[in-house]
């Protein structure tokens, strides 16, 4: 169908996404790859991100020790995460839909439904941690703060990829200069009490910052891609890689030590009333605009829950049901999002934080063996070469249950089970190491060395073959000013002229 711009359409549908889990042609691609960086700086500059870094210091961590487990273990796990990002301009997918040739086309639902729990329970805490933010600050009663916040995110996840991130870009320019200021004011007035003798080292809070900054990073995986498939194939991998990487790494390592110096000042308070006392102790009067500057990034990232949970819910109908995705389809999945999300804060407004951290780590060694699968088949295994629409074949070439992917997954997940450390269930491992939860170490090169084993009987060459014819005509040819005007082209720039419908 052909492209309409605003002027020519003269209504609001220009600027919602048309896409949903279907695959985004050459033609309709967009966008610079630098871009990555501020939709990753900004989606871990917030509330959530700071409550990480209190974890080792909670424990009864040393301060300097606590910086450099913040620092290493967010390096680590942004590493896997980076990786998952490039696989959005190879595809041209989103990200769960990509799990179909490792898993097939019903096996998928295993990882899928795992992944809407954590994106409807990650909504959640962030909608409460909003309105007990609001509450502290200025005494507004949960309610309209769950209604207000909740709106406000699916404006954004409605009008999709584009203007996310467009909003995700200058957000991030406002938090890097809120983040300078309360660095420069801890370098200055910082007490001599943070940073006693480096030699006080305890394993047992190192280690369990160093996991919990890694395994945060680490979920960012089930949606990375989804934020990188407008980008031109042509982008490469060493690019998308390290632009993600950057934005991540930074934004994520740096937020979590603003908790870190919060939780180390004020050990005795809750995330948001230890960030606030810190801040204004250090700078008075900035404790608010700081908190509501993070306030703004637990917004937009929750809308960027929305939109994964929108398309994962897709994904899984489409396995059930197999049609044609529509804008329809897209706003409805996202207002059940919505509504299953603030059911959830709404009802468990008094006891919901404590409680749900444990769950969240669940799902964390859910999706641990899922992560390592899915790169060892993209970078190993089939490396990049998959056929988009036996993707969508529900008796296509990847069939509708691939056992290489579920024994790798299953073995990979039990393997950590004695590693686990929760208020629900804690491993012998686990226990024997203080309560130190390593069960990420673990199920990572349990689940790809399984799975390269599994994939020794895969005929590779074939596969490959398979997945060229399939695909022949996917995309027409690009003549070459075409091709160089995509490449050139903004996000904003594509949001604003319209977009073609699939």
């Amino acid at each position: 169908m052909a492209r309409g711009g605003l002027r020519g359409r003269g209504c609001l549908v220009s600027f919602i996404e048309q896409h949903s889990i279907d695959y985004v042609p050459i033609a309709e691609r967009h966008g610079k790859v630098w871009h990555l960086w501020p939709v990753w700086f900004s989606g871990d500059a917030h509330l959530a991100t700071v409550a990480t870094g209190i974890v080792g210091v909670a424990l009864g961590g040393n301060f300097a020790w606590m910086v450099i487990a913040v620092i290493f273990g967010s390096a680590f796990g942004t590493f896997f995460m980076a990786f998952h990002s490039t696989q959005g301009p190879q595809l041209g997918l989103p990200q769960m839909i990509q799990s179909r040739p490792q898993f097939g086309y019903v096996g998928a639902l295993l990882v899928w439904i795992v992944a809407l729990i954590a994106y409807i329970g990650f909504n959640s805490f962030n909608q409460v941690l909003a309105a007990q933010t609001m509450h502290a600050l200025y005494g507004v009663p949960p309610g309209p703060t769950l209604l207000g916040f909740t709106l406000l995110s699916l404006v954004l996840a409605v009008a999709g990829y584009d203007l996310i991130h467009l909003a995700q870009r200058y957000l991030a320019y406002l938090l890097i200069a809120a983040l300078m200021i309360f660095t420069i004011a801890v370098i200055a007035k910082a007490p001599l009490s943070l940073v006693p003798a480096s030699s006080d080292f305890r394993a047992v809070p190192f280690v369990a910052q160093f996991f919990a900054a890694a395994a945060y990073q680490i979920s960012w995986s089930i949606y990375v891609s989804d934020y990188s498939r407008y980008l031109p194939r042509d982008v490469g991998v060493s690019a998308s890689f390290w632009w993600t990487y950057f934005g991540a790494f930074v934004g994520g390592s740096w937020t979590m030590l603003v908790g870190t110096v919060a939780a180390a000042l004020f050990p005795k308070l809750e995330v948001a009333a230890a960030m606030l006392a810190a801040t204004d102790s250090l700078l008075p009067g900035f404790g608010k605009p700081l908190l509501l500057c993070s306030l703004m990034g637990l917004v937009t990232i929750t809308s960027l829950n929305f939109y994964g949970a929108s398309l994962t819910l897709l994904s899984v109908l489409d396995s059930l049901w197999p049609s044609r995705p529509t804008l329809a389809k897209r706003l409805l999945t996202l207002i059940v999002a919505a509504i299953a999300a603030s059911a959830l804060a709404a009802g468990a407004m008094g006891n919901f934080v404590a409680k749900f951290e444990a769950f969240l780590s669940v799902l964390l060694y859910l999706f641990t063996p899922w992560t390592a699968i899915n790169l060892v088949d993209f970078y190993w295994v089939r490396k990049g070469h998959y056929s988009v629409r036996e993707i969508f074949n529900p008796h296509g070439m990847y069939g509708r249950w691939n056992w290489r992917g579920l024994l790798a997954y299953g073995v990979g997940f039990v393997a950590m089970i004695p590693f686990f450390s929760t208020d629900i269930y804690t491993g012998p491992v686990a226990r024997w190491l203080g309560g130190a939860d390593v069960a990420m170490l673990v199920g990572l090169p349990v689940a790809a060395l399984v799975y390269i084993a599994a994939c020794r009987s895969l005929d590779v060459q074939e596969d490959r073959r398979r997945a060229e014819q399939a695909d022949a005509g996917l995309d027409p040819p690009l003549d070459p000013p075409r091709r160089a005007d995509l490449a050139e082209a903004g996000p904003e720039s594509h949001t604003f002229r319209g977009r073609q419908r699939s």
